[in-house]
């Protein structure tokens, strides 16, 4: 019976024992607080800071690696070999320079789709728009020369080395295609002009085909349907 009296006082002689509670604030539930303390790897830190400092929506900033040395560059995660393709460039201009066999060995259609891109936009330019002629042919002669080349070498030629050797020596015939906005190729010089590009291309491509399949002895074999390949997109240019 004391105890509860002596409760009963202490309850009346302090109504709200709510307010002798004091409560201070904290920041841990702050975000900046967890972000401030938040450990970062040094290698995050520095791609983190170098991300913050490009500019949004960089053009570049899509072909670099975001700042890691451990991520490649976005052309060589799409097979993309600029100096490879450098080199098989200056191989169809130049049919008569010595050619390395393996730089076929892992051949691309970066270039060759280049290069067909920009055959049919400077035949759209001069009023010729023959995109649909272009990829016909284009799917049509590479099939033949592949199965040609199949029955004619022992070795055998996969269809992707194929339609890239097609494709590079078609740079001459986009040379062509880019005169033809300066003049017509009807006329005599025309003629002539297109002949001349039709064995520069068939040239580069029977180069490059006799040294991948080791065929010397079959050049002309070789030469013929791929000349014929060549002169249906002259024939583009021309008409």
């Amino acid at each position: 019976m004391n105890q509860q009296s002596f409760d009963l006082q202490n309850f009346e002689q302090y109504p709200d024992n709510s307010d002798h509670l004091q409560f201070y604030q904290t920041s841990y539930d702050d975000g900046s607080y967890a972000m401030a303390n938040h450990y970062t790897p040094p290698d995050d830190l520095a791609r983190a800071n170098y991300e913050r400092s490009l500019p949004i929506g960089s053009f570049w900033s899509a072909f670099g690696t975001g700042g890691s040395p451990e991520e490649p560059p976005l052309l060589e995660e799409l097979g993309i070999d600029l100096l490879q393709i450098k080199d098989r460039t200056i191989v169809a201009l130049n049919p008569f320079k010595p050619m390395d066999r393996d730089l076929m060995e892992n051949p691309d259609l970066a270039g060759p789709l280049l290069f067909c891109f920009s055959f049919g936009m400077f035949l759209m330019l001069s009023g010729k728009a023959h995109f649909e002629y272009i990829y016909g042919v284009g799917v049509l002669g590479c099939l033949s020369i592949y199965a040609i080349l199949n029955l004619m070498s022992e070795a055998g030629i996969d269809g992707y080395c194929t339609a890239s050797v097609l494709g590079y020596c078609l740079l001459p015939m986009v040379i062509l295609s880019s005169s033809n906005l300066l003049f017509h190729l009807s006329g005599a010089i025309g003629m002539i002009a297109t002949a001349l590009i039709i064995c520069w291309c068939t040239f580069s491509s029977s180069h490059m085909f006799v040294t991948v399949l080791s065929m010397k002895q079959q050049v002309w074999l070789i030469s013929y349907p791929i000349g014929l390949f060549y002169a249906a997109f002259a024939l583009m240019t021309m008409f």
